[in-house]
Order: C-alpha cells, then structure tokens, then sequence
C-alpha cells in the first residue's frame, strides 16, 4: 500500500564534519546492501554503516543521492586506531572526577559534551574514534559498584544508563564519531551476566572484541578471517550439574527452545535509546492497544496542548498514520506542538477507567521534515483537572522515558507500575535540535471492571464463530491447514506451490467437492494474502475463511454448500513468509510501517511481475492490436526469463501456478488502507504518478470492486474517519490503481494481460498488523464481503467450445466479445467463463484451424452464470492436414471442395 518515494540518505559533508551537524548511524551489524525502512511505505535507501562515517570522513565515500551501496574496497595505508596518549589524559581529565548519585546525569551531560568537544580538537584526522554505549545492568545491582549511601538508588540505576546511553549516542552521532551500541547487542545475554547485576564473564567480553574488530574491518575494508560457527538449525546445549549420592556428574542435554512470542500474551518490551527491543529479564503480559491506530479512538478523544495547524493537530498522532504528499495539508504525518509551546501535551480519553500499562511513540512521518520526541514524561487524571506522574520507584521521581532516534521506528516503553485511569498525557521534555515537539502514539491498557455501570460501555470486539482468532507464524499456519485437512478431507486439499528464498513453501488450501481435480465447467477463483509480510491482516483472514468454510459444510450450510459444489478455490495465506516472520518476531504494535514488507532478498514482489502493459500499449499505438499482437495472454519479455533477471523465487513460483491453473477471479488482500483497487495499476503515460487508466472490462473491475466494498462492514461504516490523507469514501470505497499511484510489475496487471484471470486489490484495514485482540472484529467486517466476492465469478457468461464432428472440447480457443478489446480462452477441456455485467453481448468463438461461430448471449441481473455453448467446424485445410498426418485417404467431399477452393484461387 502507498506509493513509491526515494528518500535520500543523510550522509555527512565536511562542512557538517567541521560544525557537527551530522548524525550517525548506530552500527549494529548486519548484511551490507539491505533496504533500510523508511517513513514512506514503498521507500527504501542504501544506508551507511556508522563504522563507515570514518570512511567517508576521509574522501573514501561518495554521498552521491540515488547512488549504488559503496565499494569497501580500501586506498592507502591503514590509519591507526584509538587516540594519542595525550589525548587520552585530556580526555579522562573530563571524566574523572564524575560519581554516581542524585544530580550524576546533569554533570556527566556537562562533562560529556565537554569530552566531545575536546576530542574534536586534540584526536588526528587519522584516527577512527568508537564510542561504546554502557551494557545493560541488571534490575538488582550489588556489591561494591555503589557507594553505601547511594544504594537506594541501585533501582533507577538501569533507566539512567539508558537514558545516559541515548545521550551519548545522541552526541556521538552529531560529531559524526562511530557508535556501537552494546546494550542492544548484549539485551538478551543476560545469561552471560554476573549475578552483582554489573559485571559479564568472558563470553561476553570475547564477543565484544568481536564487535570491536567486525566495526574497524568493517571502517577500513577488512576482511576478518573466517571461523566455522555452529549451523543457525543445530540445537544449543548446556551444562546440567547432578548430585547423586555425594558423586558429582556433570552431563549435557539439549537446551529448550522457546515458545513462539504470542501477541496478545507476549512478554513487555523496554527499548534501547536507539528504539531496538530489549525483552526484560522478569516477564508480564501485556495490554492491548486501546486502539488509536486502528481508529477505534475517535478524533474527540485525543487532545493536546496546542497544534502547529489543523493538518498536524492531535488527531494525527496516531501510530503509524502516514502523512500526504504536501507538508502543511489537513493530512499531515503527526501531531506536532506549536513552536513557542513551552509545556507542550498530548492527552488521550479513554472515557472509561482503564489500567494504562505502556505507551508507544513514533516520529513525524513526513519525505521533508525531521522531527521526534527524544524524552517525555506521562501524566494520569480521573477529570483531567487533577494530574499524577509516572514515578520511580527507587527515587520518588517522575520517570523520564526515552523515546525516539528517527521517524519510523516504534519504541515501546512500559510504566514501572500500570496505573488506572480515564485520561494518559505524553509530556515530551526534549526533541530533536532544530526540530519541533511531533509525535504519533499507541496506548497499551486492559479494560477495567465497572460492576455500577458508571460509564458507558466500549464496544465489544467479539465474533460469533469458534474460529482460531491469533496469529500464526508457519510453523503454527501449516499445522492449522494440516487441522482443516484432516477435519475436512473429502473438500479439502493441501498442496505447496514453491519455496520462498529463505526455503519456507507457499502453502495453498483447495476447497472443492472434488479437490484435485479441475472439473469441466467448475470455475477456479483464488485468494492470495501476505504479498507484503508486514500486512498481516489478509493472512489470518483466509485462515479463518478456511476454518469457516469447514465448519459450515459439516453443518449443512446451503450457501457454503453450493459454493463449495459449483466452485474450487484455492487459499494462498503467505506468499512472503519470509517477510512476515521477520514482522511477526517484532510484534504487531513494534512492527512499524515497512518492516518485513518486502522478501529476504528486499525485493517488492507487488513490482516484481513482468511490464506487460507498456508492451501492449506500444503495439495499441502502432495498430497491431489485436491483428498482429494479441491483446491476451501476453507472452514474458525475454529479459525476464534470463536466469539472472530479478525475480524473487516467491514471484516465479505464483506465476507458474497462475500457468497451471485456469483461474478466473482473485482478490489479492493487502493492508494499511480501506479501500479497493481496480487495474490498471499502472499509469499509461510514461513517468506520471497517478492518472486515470482503465481496462477494457473498466465495469467489470467497478463492479466486483464495489461488491467486496458494499459488503464491508468497515468499508460502509459512514462515521469512520479516513485511514491517513484520502477519503476513499467519497467515491464508494473504490479507486483505480493507477489514479491512486502507479505501480508498475504489479500482480493485477499482469493476471488481466498474461491469463484470463480478473484481480482486484484488497486494502483491508488501516492497521497493518492489527493485534489479534482485534481479530474478531475484522472477520466480522470482511466475512461477508469474502463469500460474497467468491460468487461473482458466476457473473457473466459460460460455456465449452467443442469439435462438430467429434465432440470434444477445443483447447486455447478465444472467446471474443465485441466492443471489449480483450479476449479470454479456454481450458484444456474446452470450457471457458467470462465475466460480464448485464446486458447483451455478441460473442465469437475461434479457433486454429476451425471456422469461427458468432452467437447473441444475454446476461441478465439474476445470478448465475448464462449458459454459451459453440460447436466449431474445421476448416478444409485442417481436415486434409489431419488426414495426411494420419496416413489415411481424402474422401471425395473433401477433395471437391478443396478443388473449388483452388479454383476461386485461381
């Protein structure tokens, strides 16, 4: 969902260099050359590694906008590493009288700014500077780390290193120093952690030195030597000790796995100043979001301080909400407070009591401006009068929380203590130097009771059906299909399509009477989820659509019954489960916008399906269409076929199964909008952005569109509010893709121009990933509009093209439609299915070698499709090809005829 838009990196000049005005990258590893997420939703950019800000520092790295990830390959000698020793005297000079205690942060911001300062002026060009951030402590600090006296403060200890980590970080980054964030690194070795809560064994100091020699090889285009680690799949091992009379054994057993992270039961999540997670040694489960991303908030119930304008008012601070193309518009990325706002708030109504347990920000989503919350504090009220902080529990003080780095990446803070309450208020403290006070949020909170029914109820999130309402991982989706299958085995098959590149199949369930088996005049319909693997909504969808189907049949339903009998259908829930594990390790409210999107080899497949339409649209402008170029079952461009092309194993494996399978109908299911695309989707007019491009079936697509948006629970909903900056409302829930942004290589063009399947876009929800608290409620507002998109495929005309003389059916025969510039063809069996609206049509049958038959056929507004049969005679020329072939002799019909052919000739 959204549009594609390049965001440059923000690489360092020297002008910057010399004033530090640039920011870093944290280094935290990873492949070289992998899309970063970014704010917009189809963006990416090739990032710098902040080991290669020394690099750059020194000429050995273009900053070209757009350019191709930079070579590592090395100039020159080697420069040396670490700082002069009177540089190193200076340095400690600053830091070494700072002590721990109640006014410690405030002089080591001094000091540090200081030391920074001084590092600039005394270190050599030639030195590469790595600032190491402080590991993560333990929640109990002992020994004699803390003065006596300063022991009470052992337990807002760990919030303070944080909070001193993003500091320095933060400072690192703007002289343009390399930093290395060892609490996100060592987050979850607590094992390898000493039990004074301070001190880590030599596991951990030898992958320390490891980070420090991957950074410096990484800065100077060193290859480290290779060392042979154990596979990612064996499993790990650990030491058991047995004592069985007074004999000391000591054995090895396998180290159990752990459970896959459960959403709605998941542990709590702190982050690093950088917003990585960082699972807490003592786990509780969480709360649910209250729900401003997935608009169950109404615009009343957030307020703030004051808004820089209407477009960036508190109604846009909303997790996740995308701004428009235009900075200052009514749909602006945040809310954001009024410059001169000294106290500047952001205030969220629950209007009932609710146990308020975590908040998570992001940024401002904006391609033109920059600006975050760094630090905020939160306020309680019961009247919005009366206001309590957040404390710590060591200290009594209000707890000042961390926040964000850069625009996109949610950080999750939990509350030491949840607290009840109607109204939560986001105080930030500090923002990003030169930016404004922006943010979007999410409130976790569990409902409270209220046995006086004092307030009035939220609505509940329920559905009537048993079904399995979470998400699944692939482990958890194929044992799910796998239950369906044996609960259903007579209407239920499960089959795989291909591997994706990390080697996960692409599991498919068939739904049939005869599952297996394409039966004569039984038209095939599909549908496909998890193109991108952050939108995890479509997935669980057919998931739960399986299950449903199941269900009723073994009850008897006639609806399901007959939809099952005259139709098969084919489920594809992932088609990028590499994507969507990625997203679903992160969780659904830490996922963000973009992460997992694309594949593991970072390829969009909704961009990665062969351009057919500039092909079709060339010869349209030359005239060869539909004399010499087909305007159907358009051939792969020869480039596409190469063996080195860029196509994803997931893209090729879905196109060989579309060649498979006569599909006639599919819906691709996508997230993050509500609202339904229609081809083309992409512009014909080379280079624009959006313009209105139809097909030639333009009222077939309006119309199985406006079906799945008429029925949409969601969709019809005539209070909701726009999901971020369009009101597809406006013109009844549809739009054509390519009049809403191009998007070329897209899977519905390419089904309409290489098959005779009709495919329709899908946006299902404006929260990608929603939390599976929420599950229920969207099975209710699309399971009507699921069943009833699968039974327009009986919408339009069907029949078999046959041979006169032998009956059977003609393979590859077009079926054309006069005034509709496409034409459709039929299956190995003859039998063919083409959507049309009501009316009156003029149909023609061909084939090679076979005389053309043109018949009237009526469809009228009943469902059903309408019956249009053809019996096709051969040619003369291909009876007498036939029979030669076949050794036998020409009767004398035959020859007469084949004799005044010659002679009209002649």
């Amino acid at each position: 969902m959204g549009p594609t838009l390049p965001r440059p990196p923000r690489f360092c000049s020297r002008e910057q260099l010399g004033r530090g005005r640039c920011r870093s990258h944290l280094y935290r590893g990873g492949p070289w050359g992998r899309p970063v997420l970014s704010p917009r939703p189809c963006a990416a950019y090739w990032p710098l590694p902040a080991a290669r800000h020394w690099q750059r520092r020194h000429g050995l790295l273009s900053g070209e906008r757009g350019a191709a990830p930079p070579s590592t390959k090395r100039h020159g000698p080697l420069p040396g590493l670490g700082s002069p020793a009177a540089a190193t005297q200076q340095v400690r000079g600053h830091l070494g009288g700072l002590k721990y205690g109640r006014c410690s942060m405030e002089s080591y911001r001094e000091n540090l700014e200081r030391v920074f300062v001084r590092m600039d002026q005394v270190l050599p060009d030639s030195c590469l500077l790595v600032w190491n951030m402080a590991m993560p402590l333990g929640e109990r600090v002992t020994g004699g780390f803390l003065l006596p006296e300063l022991q009470p403060l052992a337990g807002s200890l760990r919030r303070d290193v944080v909070e001193g980590n993003f500091y320095s970080a933060t400072l690192a980054g703007d002289h343009c120093f390399d930093v290395l964030d060892l609490h996100f690194h060592f987050r979850h070795a607590v094992r390898h952690r000493h039990r004074d809560g301070v001190h880590w064994d030599q596991h951990a100091h030898r992958h320390l030195s490891h980070l420090l020699l991957t950074h410096v090889a990484d800065a100077w285009g060193v290859e480290l030597p290779k060392r042979d680690y154990p596979s990612e799949t064996s499993e790990p091992h650990v030491r058991i000790r047995i004592v069985k009379k007074k004999k000391v054994i000591t054995k090895k057993r396998k180290k159990l796995t752990s459970p896959r992270p459960l959403v709605t039961a998941r542990p709590p999540v702190t982050t690093t100043p950088a917003g990585a997670p960082h699972l807490p040694e003592a786990a509780e489960p969480g709360c649910p979001p209250l729900g401003l991303e997935s608009l169950r908030l109404s615009d009343s119930q957030l307020q703030a301080s004051s808004s820089q304008s209407f477009g960036l008012g508190p109604h846009r601070g909303r997790l996740n909400i995308q701004s428009g193309l235009e900075d200052g518009d009514l749909y602006d990325g945040a809310w954001c407070a009024e410059q001169q706002d000294a106290e500047p708030w952001f205030q969220v109504d629950a209007r009932h009591p609710t146990r308020f347990s975590g908040i998570i920000t992001q940024g401002r989503n904006s391609i033109w401006r920059y600006d975050w919350v760094t630090s905020y504090k939160v306020q309680f009220s019961n009247d919005s009068q009366t206001w309590w902080g957040s404390r710590n529990r060591s200290s009594g003080m209000d707890v000042v929380f961390p926040a964000n780095s850069d625009p996109e990446t949610p950080v999750l803070n939990l509350l030491p203590e949840p607290q009840v309450a109607r109204f939560i208020r986001l105080l930030p403290q500090t923002w990003l130097q030169g930016g404004a006070s922006c943010l979007r949020a999410e409130i976790l909170a569990c409902p409270v009771s209220d046995p006086n029914d004092l307030f009035p109820k939220a609505p509940a999130l329920a559905s009537s059906d048993p079904l399995d309402f979470r998400h699944h991982d692939y482990k958890a989706m194929r044992k799910l299909m796998k239950q369906v299958n044996e609960k259903c085995p007579n209407i239920t098959r499960v089959y795989s399509i291909g591997k994706s590149h990390q080697g996960l199949k692409l599991y498919v369930m068939e739904m049939s009477d005869q599952p297996g088996e394409h039966e004569l005049g039984e038209p095939e319909v599909r549908y496909v989820a998890g193109m991108h693997g952050n939108e995890a909504l479509g997935r669980e969808l057919l998931l739960l659509l399986m299950q449903f189907l199941c269900r009723e049949y073994l009850r008897g339903d006639p609806r399901v019954t007959r939809l099952l009998t005259e139709t098969r259908i084919h489920l594809l829930p992932s088609m990028n489960p590499d994507g969507y594990e990625t997203a679903f390790r992160r969780g659904s409210e830490l996922v963000g916008w973009a992460e997992g999107r694309w594949n593991h080899q970072g390829i969009d497949l909704n961009h990665n399906f062969a351009d057919l339409n500039t092909p079709l649209w060339e010869a349209e402008d030359d005239g060869l269409v539909p004399d010499t170029v087909p305007n159907h079952h358009l051939p792969l461009p020869t480039y596409y076929t190469l063996p080195n092309a860029t196509v994803a194993p997931e893209t090729r494996a879905v196109i060989e199964w579309m060649q498979r399978i006569p599909f006639v109908l599919s819906a691709n299911l996508h997230g993050g909008e509500l609202v339904v695309s229609y081809p083309f989707d992409m512009t014909r007019t080379p280079w624009a952005a959006r313009e209105l491009t139809p097909t030639p079936d333009d009222a077939v697509f309006r119309w199985l569109s406006t079906v799945y948006a008429g029925t949409n629970q969601a969709m019809q909903d005539p209070d909701r509010r726009p999901c971020h900056s369009q009101d597809f409302s406006l013109h009844g829930n549809i739009i054509n893709g390519a009049d809403w942004h191009t998007v070329p290589g897209s899977m519905n063009d390419f089904s309409y121009l290489h098959t005779n399947c009709f495919e329709i876009t899908v946006e299902l929800s404006c929260d990608k990933f929603p939390h599976e608290s929420e599950l229920p409620q969207e099975w209710e507002n699309n399971k009507e509009a699921l069943l009833t998109y699968l039974e327009q495929v009986r919408m339009g005309i069907t029949g078999v093209v046959r041979d006169k003389d032998t009956e059977l059916g003609i393979a590859d025969a077009v079926i054309a439609v006069e005034g509709i510039n496409h034409d459709v063809t039929t299956a190995w069996g003859g039998d063919y299915w083409r959507l049309l609206t009501p009316g009156d049509y003029k149909v023609t049958a061909s084939a090679e070698g076979y005389h053309p038959a043109t018949r009237n056929c009526r469809v009228p507004f009943e469902e059903g499709p309408v019956p249009c049969n053809f019996h096709l005679t051969k040619t003369p020329k291909q009876r007498l090809r036939e029979l030669l072939a076949a050794g036998a002799k020409v009767p004398p019909d035959l020859r007469r005829r084949l004799e005044r052919l010659r002679g009209k000739k002649n």
